[in-house]
């Protein structure tokens, strides 16, 4: 569809009443800390198994039936598992992280579809009936951009600001504000010295003006949509729909 033809209060009890609901009935509880002003797409594509796991307050995380976004900490096998995310993340459909000792992302992280992190091998070079293998903690600095199906394995370092190209493999640590890309990564480029940088945390500061814009764009944009409407437009679509 080139529109969204539902009714504003449609959308909006969509997205801020039961996709909220969703989320604090069936996911909140799965997790050690569950952040304020959290938005979820489709949460229940949102796979959290083991912990802890922690999300930070006002991010976004955006999941799909055929990409679903999963949360995985095999804490029965080790004594430290656990996944950490900071605060104004985006989490992009088909995201992947696997923690057998420590993953932590910091503020303001995108990672986009398909991303995989994982700080364990999840099973020995020799003795395969191993269940985790070689293990160590992946730390992922503030406003870190990881690109499409790129992979992280353990032990990487990212520094703030750095930015992971689409389907790079790193297995060494980046430098912060570096633009890394490759199989293995490596630093192509930095980010040039001086030049202003908003991050998501920045652009969420204020997060109830934020919201108050969106829903004076939405209204805009679906003015005139009626129920009727929508309900043709999902079972006779036409051209220009």
């Amino acid at each position: 569809m080139r529109k969204d033809h539902r009714p504003y209060y449609i959308k909006r009890f969509y997205n801020f009443k039961f996709q909220k609901w969703y989320a604090q009935h069936f996911l909140a509880p799965q997790c050690e800390y569950f952040g304020r002003g959290l938005v979820f797409m489709k949460p229940w594509h949102v796979e959290i198994f083991g912990g802890p796991v922690f999300l930070g307050d006002n991010s976004t995380i955006i999941a799909a039936p055929d990409k679903k976004v999963r949360f995985t900490v095999w804490s029965m096998w080790t004594a430290s598992g656990n996944i950490k995310i900071g605060r104004c993340c985006l989490i992009c459909p088909g995201a992947r992280i696997a923690s057998a000792t420590a993953v932590t992302l910091g503020d303001g992280c995108m990672l986009a579809q398909g991303v995989s992190i994982t700080d364990a091998d999840w099973h020995d070079l020799y003795d395969r009936s191993l269940p985790v293998g070689n293990t160590q903690a992946v730390t992922i600095g503030s406003n870190v951009w990881i690109g499409d199906s790129a992979i992280v394995g353990k032990g990487v370092t990212i520094g703030d600001n750095a930015v992971i190209g689409a389907g790079s493999i790193v297995v060494k640590d980046i430098p912060p504000n570096a633009i890394a890309a490759g199989n293995p990564a490596t630093v192509i480029k930095y980010l040039e010295q001086g030049k202003p940088l908003k991050t998501r945390t920045q652009w969420l500061a204020s997060p109830a003006k934020l919201a108050k814009d969106f829903e004076i764009i939405d209204r805009a944009i679906m003015k005139g949509n009626t129920l009727s409407g929508w309900f043709r437009s999902l079972l006779f679509p036409r051209l220009g729909d």
